[in-house]
């Protein structure tokens, strides 16, 4: 499936005047690139206008986020009631990313009045503020001649009464969601100072069956559950699918006859890659940053080992460790030096860290805590794991010091980090029914949420932010 999707910083000063002035009206800029490429950004001597005045906590923070406008109400392929119903889900699907990350506190456009065409670039305050809203985010809709949407989106300071930043899209129908989740990375990075995660994608294993004899099926969705879609057929077991740094590719593991292999399936063609096969047993594969290197674990001879192996497959693979025991996973340091990774060589599950080749390998979880499936974060001041003592998911320093537990559900395991390093995700057994979903917290470990899959989930995997 190919997908365009275009950005430009600056929008036209007043967006209803985009019919009669088209060398300032939103442009296509370039050609159409596949699912996963790169979007192509103009920055214009416009932009950035002021700076936040609001002071205290984020999470007190009143932001209104009423149904995007549009200059001319028809029918377009996203939204067959048109696209002024489209301005409202586009509004609905912004204030729930902002809600749902627990920093913010927006109203959304089902209890606030639609703004005209003409006010998206020249909103009443005084009606905004009235309301109690600090920040104001608002935009538009409008349909193309070629099909395609163009969707704008703004942030206003209520206080200074000034824009802050604003930016836009051209993109097919069918991506009206992404659009919407940048407007709301938008507003995120502005508020926050962070980088963005709400425009990425998550791949999981959907299982279904009875507890003996599951099907696993790989999947994928946007990362608040919407366009949902099954990778793989069930015929055989998939298990722990990772996304590649560029977004482009899923690694994960397949039992076909029984036997484990490793395949890196691309996204855009739908083609797969067979990266390694054994007839021993084979663990979690994960990519290295650089998108170069395979990390998986083997058991040979009784001793289960960390191995690499090209990702472009038919290499030969590498053995990084050789204790005695069961060293398994593995999770590249965002700048690909070190290796964060689980063993029992010292009688009890704790977590080891490594240098990339294998070399100076050094234990750093200690006392009653049993360390589990590490997962380094993208920023690189945390290590995501699983405390097998009571099975909740815990994050430490890569020294292995300042642990902190952020659940306290029956059996959480397996996390994954949001691409801007701010939220884990990891997937919950139920005690009586042994059903699984997907979760997530922050790192206050306050605002925990269950993501919607239409089967029970395991084994989740959060990609990079969409190019």
């Amino acid at each position: 499936m190919k997908t365009t999707i275009i950005a430009f910083a600056a929008l036209l000063a007043a967006p209803a005047m985009a019919q009669t002035a088209p060398q300032n009206s939103s442009r296509d800029l370039g050609a159409p690139i596949p699912e996963g490429g790169e979007v192509e950004t103009v920055e214009e001597s416009q932009g950035l206008t002021g700076s936040v005045s609001f002071e205290g906590n984020l999470d007190d923070l009143g932001i209104a986020i009423p149904a995007f406008a549009t200059d001319r109400d028809g029918p377009t392929p996203a939204n067959s009631q048109g696209t002024a119903a489209l301005g409202t889900e586009l509004a609905r699907v912004i204030t729930s990313d902002l809600r749902n990350n627990g920093l913010f506190k927006p109203t959304g456009p089902d209890s606030l009045p639609r703004p005209t065409y003409p006010e998206i670039t020249a909103p009443n305050f005084a009606t905004w503020s009235n309301r109690g809203a600090e920040m104001l985010v608002q935009g538009y809709v409008r349909a193309r001649g070629d099909g395609r949407l163009t969707i704008g989106c703004y942030l206003y300071d209520m206080q200074l009464r000034s824009e802050l930043v604003r930016e836009g899209w051209v993109v097919p129908p069918a991506d009206w969601r992404r659009a919407a989740h940048k407007c709301a990375d938008l507003v995120y990075s502005r508020l926050t100072g962070e980088s963005p995660f709400f425009d990425s994608r998550i791949a999981y294993i959907a299982e279904t069956g009875p507890k003996d004899n599951r099907t696993k099926r790989l999947a994928i969705m946007d990362s608040d559950g919407a366009n949902h879609r099954f990778i793989t057929t069930g015929q055989s077991t998939a298990l722990t699918p990772r996304y590649s740094p560029d977004y482009r590719k899923l690694v994960y593991l397949s039992y076909v006859d029984g036997n484990p292999r490793i395949y890196v399936y691309d996204i855009g063609t739908g083609s797969q890659t067979l990266v390694t096969q054994s007839a021993n047993p084979t663990f979690a594969p994960r990519w290295s940053p650089d998108g170069r290197w395979i990390l998986y674990s083997m058991a040979v001879g009784g001793n289960t080992d960390i191995y690499r192996v090209s990702a472009s497959g038919g290499g030969r693979s590498e053995k990084l460790t050789d204790a005695p025991g069961i060293d398994i996973g593995g999770s590249y340091s965002p700048d690909g030096n070190r290796i964060v990774f689980e063993s029992d060589r010292s009688g009890v599950q704790q977590c080891y860290v490594m240098d990339a080749d294998g070399s100076n390998q050094r234990r750093i979880s200690f006392g009653s805590a049993r360390c589990a499936t590490p997962e380094w974060s993208p920023r690189g001041d945390q290590i995501a794991f699983t405390n097998t003592s009571n099975f909740n998911v815990s994050v430490m320093s890569p020294s292995g010091g300042n642990v902190r537990r952020l659940t306290s559900g029956w059996q959480d395991e397996a996390p994954t980090w949001s691409p801007n390093g701010r939220i884990v995700q990891f997937f919950r057994t139920e005690r009586n029914t042994g059903s699984t979903s997907l979760w997530q917290v922050d790192l206050t470990g306050e605002n925990l949420r269950e993501l919607p899959t239409p089967v029970d989930a395991s084994d989740p995997a959060w990609g990079p932010i969409l190019p």
